[in-house]
């Protein structure tokens, strides 16, 4: 089946689903009703439920489901899918009574493990290292960057449906499907996320997406429907912002692993733009990264070098800018990035 007529089908699947299940995790009434209480790391300054994630899954099981009957998805793209549920499955069960680092990371890397083992996506030990490393860390940046109302799933909604559209460009009808299908849950899901929130993805949602758009990136590059280069730039804004950060705190001496509120978009909030003008600003990011991402699958070597080039100076445009207006926030001279 072409993929005009399975995209339409998948993607009003997810999204139904999506804003149902997530319209239930935001009743007090229900049993998944897990409330996050505001710490002084936080951004939020009232108890919200934590679950909105399970909504974003249950609609990626809708749009699964779809597919399946209307498509042929191949091993790869099943195994990246089954290793998304177990991870949420995991994130449930820490958002419910918490379990220990050690132990998320362990569960992390034996899932990536077996992604990149059966799904045939690395050539060698070497290569396999680095996509299981590149994996865990995706999973985790997409987690430290879910802080603010409406960026992780703003950022599902830009990159995944940037995904759909290469791989149904580029002749993969089904995970084309599948993209559409995740960025249509994480758009029913935005629906209770947007500023004010009514509820958090948690991290029953943000590992998984996180370890999804690797996975899926990983999948598309061995099927040909797109460069390498592809994923790395569509999740930009995320996987910069958080790497950066990380590599900062490492440089000072800091306890990496410990929440902090030192990340761009956290700091954008503090200075004065708040949740809304963050997600907003954000999303005129994530935005030019789709689409020079998208444009790039259609120029030459050259053009697409210039296009990378563009939007990495964008973001060291925009870093630099957040850093001068923090440090003038800091000094008692509020200015806005």
């Amino acid at each position: 089946m072409g993929f005009d007529s399975v995209l339409p089908a998948v993607a009003v699947a997810a999204f139904a689903v999506a804003w149902g299940v997530t319209w239930l995790c935001c009743r007090p009434g229900s049993w998944l009703y897990f409330l996050d209480h505001p710490n002084a790391r936080s951004l939020h300054v009232r108890p919200t439920p934590r679950t909105g994630g399970v909504g974003v899954m249950a609609g990626i099981a809708a749009a699964v489901v779809v597919t399946i009957v209307v498509a042929s998805p191949g091993r790869a793209l099943l195994v990246a899918l089954g290793g998304a549920f177990v991870l949420a499955a995991l994130g449930l069960a820490d958002d419910r009574a918490g379990l220990s680092a050690r132990l998320r990371l362990l569960a992390q890397v034996l899932v990536a493990g077996a992604f990149v083992a059966l799904a045939g996506v690395a050539g060698g030990w070497g290569v396999a290292l680095l996509l299981l490393l590149g994996l865990v860390w995706m999973g985790n940046l997409y987690n430290f960057m879910d802080g603010s109302d409406g960026l992780a799933g703003g950022m599902a909604v830009f990159g995944f449906g940037a995904f759909a559209w290469a791989a149904g460009q580029g002749g993969e009808p089904a995970l084309a499907a599948v993209c559409a299908g995740v960025a249509a849950a994480a758009a029913g899901f935005l629906c209770f996320n947007f500023h004010p929130a009514r509820i958090f993805m948690g991290d029953v949602g943000s590992v998984p997406l996180g370890f999804t758009a690797g996975a899926l990136g990983l999948v598309g590059w061995r099927s040909g429907a797109w460069p390498l280069w592809f994923p790395l730039l569509v999740f930009a804004p995320f996987i910069l912002d958080a790497t950066v950060t990380l590599l900062r705190r490492a440089l000072r001496g800091e306890k990496v692993w410990q929440a902090h509120r030192s990340h761009y978009y956290q700091r954008m909030v503090q200075m004065g733009l708040g949740h809304r003008g963050t997600a907003l600003r954000a999303y005129g990011l994530m935005a030019l990264c789709g689409v020079a991402a998208v444009a790039g699958l259609r120029v030459g070597f050259s053009l697409q070098c210039a296009i990378i080039t563009m939007c990495i100076t964008a973001h060291l445009i925009v870093g630099y800018r957040i850093d001068r207006a923090w440090r003038s926030h800091r000094a008692g001279e509020p200015e806005k990035p």
